[in-house]
């Protein structure tokens, strides 16, 4: 007869450490939410030792920077995250249930596109019909009209350019960013108006988000200088781009918790000059941002300018 025993439990109330070295070496925290149903020692012992943010924090750093988390219940106003008469043990509680929904909002399906909605360029060559709008559409044409962004010329191939989204919820796991230079089919030569490389920025706008706020509505399509209103809290490394019409995939080296929504292109260096001015450009078609965003019960409230956020669900 086999016989099971708890190794919680075994390894006695004068060895947590190891008990909590041993649940830690989980790498998914639905794993660890599903330790919680075995029994109620095992959920008490992962509750009392915060061990479900901790493994949130290993797996994406950013959360650190997250002030605390709070449970909204049928309201939109803040409640404190431990009012007076809480116990100890119940702030507790309170943040591992946060935490859980976290990790059932990560298991959502993957999404091809998290991009929401474009938010500005830094330059634009003929606005609005080299707008970054077009940028949205997977294909380099709509109907008879050539769509794609285009920046302005430079005589000096570094100048870099960049290219702001917002994503369709304030909390997005993102694994990948993808970008397709523009073919100019109508130009002698067919020129691809590629970068030399591509980097990628998120994190989220200066200034305070309120509960249930539309952060697009603080910015312009147009407008050209949204960035110096947005911090971010990520930059990836750089990637090469290839001088092809394709769409192409870049892998961040671990998937990333965009905290705030908001996304960067930054296309860095130009190789194809226009014949007919001999200037560079950079020519954009299409980009799309691969990822999981967490269900609509969660939000975020950028506190201040300090970078300090609370997660609310």
């Amino acid at each position: 007869m086999e016989v099971c025993w708890d190794f919680i439990q075994r390894l006695g109330p004068e060895s947590p450490n190891m008990a909590i070295k041993i649940l830690m070496c989980l790498e998914d925290p639905s794993d660890l939410v599903r330790v919680c149903s075995v029994s109620s020692s095992w959920r008490q012992f992962v509750i009392a030792n915060g061990l479900l943010k901790q493994l949130f924090i290993r797996m994406f750093p950013e959360v650190s920077s997250i002030a605390r988390a709070i449970e909204v219940k049928n309201t939109i106003e803040l409640v404190e995250a431990c009012p007076e008469n809480s116990t100890e043990w119940e702030c507790m509680k309170r943040d591992h249930r946060v935490y859980v929904f976290l990790a059932r909002g990560l298991a959502s399906i993957t999404r091809k596109d998290c991009i929401l909605e474009a938010i500005s360029a830094s330059s634009t060559d003929n606005y609005p019909d080299e707008s970054i709008e077009n940028t949205l559409e997977a294909r380099d044409r709509v109907e008879q009209r050539a769509s794609y962004w285009s920046s302005e010329g430079e005589n000096d191939p570094t100048v870099p350019e960049t290219l702001v989204y917002k994503l369709i919820a304030k909390l997005c796991v993102i694994t990948e960013i993808h970008v397709q230079p523009f073919q100019a089919f109508f130009q002698y030569g067919f020129p691809i108006y590629s970068a030399k490389a591509v980097r990628f920025r998120m994190g989220h706008p200066w200034f305070p988000i309120g509960i249930g706020s539309d952060s697009g509505d603080e910015f312009d399509a147009g407008n050209e200088s949204t960035d110096s209103a947005l911090i971010w809290t990520y930059t990836s490394p750089e990637f090469p781009m290839a001088q092809e019409n394709r769409l192409q995939k870049f892998k961040l080296p671990e998937p990333v918790l965009c905290i705030g929504g908001i996304v960067q292109v930054e296309l860095l260096g130009r190789v194809q000059k226009q014949e007919m001015d001999n200037l560079y450009y950079i020519c954009i078609s299409h980009v799309q941002v691969v990822g999981r965003p967490l269900s609509l019960p969660f939000d975020v409230e950028i506190l201040d300018s300090s970078i300090k956020q609370i997660i609310t669900a």
